[in-house]
């Protein structure tokens, strides 16, 4: 079994019966996503891509909020993106929005979708899942347009809060195969600076969360 095929099947299998009850739950602790949607203002009639899309719930608060651009998501997660394909239809957006399956670190936009670049790509709390992250980074910068941003908003280390709830949370979350990435921070900076683009980095809620942004100079 190839390492795509392996992890598509982790991933799978995690969500084959977690996908119905996803957003419901993770609600609660997935801190910081409506603020990188908040961030995103794609230009007019733009396109957004999110990598690991999930069930669709960003992608759908996107539409809303930005109700001229056009948006697309992959997934590893075949039972994932079942749960993305009901709830797009089920909120009527299915004109706008288009899903496919792949890989993080290796997907073809202008095979999946017939475009290779976009205005906004983000990953929402995907990253500590995907195992070869720093790659699915440098991907990603593949497919922005010149002048394009790249959004991120995952776990940070919980360095601000009782040591306690930060091994707890880290231990609790192995068990979904997810490891806050310490890096992101370093990652981001360098990948910025190998682009020429600007980076915006922070930490939310006592460093629960890190959010950041590269953004591309215009060609």
């Amino acid at each position: 079994m190839s390492t795509v095929s392996a992890n598509a099947s982790v991933m799978d299998g995690i969500y084959r019966h977690q996908r119905h009850i996803y957003d419901l739950t993770r609600r609660y602790y997935l801190l910081g996503r409506n603020d990188l949607i908040a961030a995103l203002k794609p230009p007019n009639g733009g396109s957004v891509l999110e990598i690991g899309c999930g069930t669709a719930r960003n992608l759908i608060l996107t539409a809303e909020r930005y109700p001229d651009a056009k948006l697309y998501g992959i997934d590893i997660s075949a039972e994932m993106l079942k749960s993305a394909d009901a709830n797009i239809l089920k909120n009527r957006i299915g004109s706008r929005v288009s899903l496919a399956q792949g890989d993080a670190t290796r997907f073809a936009a202008s095979a999946l979708f017939g475009r290779s670049s976009f205005d906004r790509v983000f990953f929402s709390y995907s990253l500590s899942m995907i195992p070869g992250w720093e790659a699915a980074l440098h991907q990603a910068m593949q497919a922005l347009a010149p002048g394009g941003e790249l959004h991120v908003v995952d776990f940070g280390q919980q360095t601000a809060l009782p040591g306690w709830f930060g091994k707890g949370l880290k231990t609790w979350l192995a068990k979904f195969h997810v490891t806050p990435r310490e890096t992101l921070g370093d990652a981001m900076a360098a990948i910025a600076a190998d682009h020429h683009g600007e980076l915006r980095f922070s930490t939310l809620y006592r460093d629960y969360a890190r959010i950041g942004l590269i953004r591309m100079p215009q060609a």
